[in-house]
């Protein structure tokens, strides 16, 4: 099993590898939907459309769920922490 977690409140949520999210799914724990670009691997802030995948139709709510087919779960740490809290642990890294 990967490690997969909630865009909302950064808690892990069990899906076995190639497990598909569905657009009604919700996260077992704070109940916010799933299949939301926040979770989803292709979404990136700086890129057009906050999206990697250049044939995605514009979503604009970000954290609800859409139809989109090309929605795939990221995997990996918990993405919650923002470029400002990065740069700071890197300073007090290295202070």
């Amino acid at each position: 099993m990967s490690d997969y977690f909630c865009f909302k409140c950064k808690k892990s949520v069990p899906l076995a590898a190639g497990e598909r999210v569905g657009r009604r799914d919700t996260c077992p724990h704070c109940s916010s939907d799933m299949h939301v670009c926040l979770n989803c691997r292709h979404y990136e802030r700086t890129a057009y459309n906050e999206c990697r995948e250049p044939q995605a139709e514009r979503v604009l709510d970000k954290d609800r769920s859409n139809m989109c087919d090309y929605f795939s779960y990221r995997a990996g740490a918990a993405a919650g922490d923002k470029p400002k809290d990065q740069v700071k642990k890197l300073d007090e890294l290295f202070k």
